[in-house]
């Protein structure tokens, strides 16, 4: 991540969360805002230099954080566990109430993965939202969803994935259980978003590996059956995680969906 680490505080859940946070090419002004969404564990920093690659490919500016739990934001107390609205409340409450905390008045593009994907469309499914890309989205929970998250649990505990997660997160364990926990609950095998997702009216680019290893191409597919303005890219050799596996390609294809979005100031809302 090039840009300097920030913390701001916000109010949620009856106390004061610290969200880490780092802007990137604020010099460039009025131009389009990009907000990055990361995965179930993931972190700003986990991010690494992806957002400043594309932000620099578009021209734009970008905001990148951890959410609650993560990074090195305020972590999960031990005795905390996530819902099964856990994405709504990061989508409708902590997502609104940092941009509020950091002045974010205009409406901003959302870049999501992977959980952070589905957070992004809650969002703009009843916010103000000038566009999304979303990429490995969750709009229903799979078999083969739950069989690599429960493969997850067995890596944390018996490999060093623990230890590998700990280079990004300051409580690795707030950030791990906190997502397998609750994904493994029995009740959220009937997690959906899709009635939800129709609400959306911005321009939206799903994108998914046709190896992803945690959801099947139904997920993108979903979405264009409910949002028919939705464009889907579908990338060939590429797991669950595109910006990784085909970061230029990725970028290629961002840098045409929003070639219509003028420089020196946002699209208009579309929520």
């Amino acid at each position: 991540m090039s840009g300097e680490v920030e913390f701001v505080e916000i109010d949620w859940q009856d106390r004061r969360v610290c969200i880490e946070h780092a802007w990137l090419a604020q010099e460039r002004g009025g131009a389009p805002l990009m907000v990055f969404l990361h995965e179930g564990l993931g972190s700003l920093a986990m991010w690494k230099d992806f957002p400043q690659r594309l932000c620099d490919a578009l021209g734009w500016r970008g905001l990148a954080y951890s959410r609650p739990g993560y990074g090195r934001s305020t972590p999960r107390a031990a005795e905390e566990a996530w819902g099964l609205d856990f994405m709504h409340r990061q989508a409708h409450e902590v997502l609104p109430a940092l941009l509020a905390a950091l002045d974010v008045t205009t409406p901003p593009w959302l870049f999501g993965h992977s959980d952070g994907g589905s957070i992004a469309l809650l969002y703009a499914a009843r916010l103000p939202t000038s566009g999304l890309v979303v990429l490995a989205p969750h709009i229903r929970v799979e078999d083969l969803s739950l069989s690599s998250i429960e493969q997850a649990r067995i890596a944390y505990l018996e490999t060093d994935l623990r230890q590998r997660l700990a280079k990004y997160h300051d409580d690795p364990d707030s950030a791990f259980w906190g997502w397998n926990g609750i994904w493994l609950q029995a009740p959220f095998r009937d997690w959906s978003i899709e009635a939800e997702i129709a609400a959306i009216a911005c321009p939206l680019l799903a994108v998914q590996g046709v190896a992803d290893e945690y959801g099947t191409l139904e997920q993108i597919r979903g979405i264009a059956r409910r949002v028919p303005q939705a464009r889907l890219l579908e990338m060939p050799q590429c797991g669950h995680s595109p910006q990784r596996d085909q970061p230029e390609a990725l970028i290629a294809a961002v840098r045409d969906f929003v070639a219509p979005v003028p420089l020196g100031r946002e699209a208009s809302a579309g929520a």
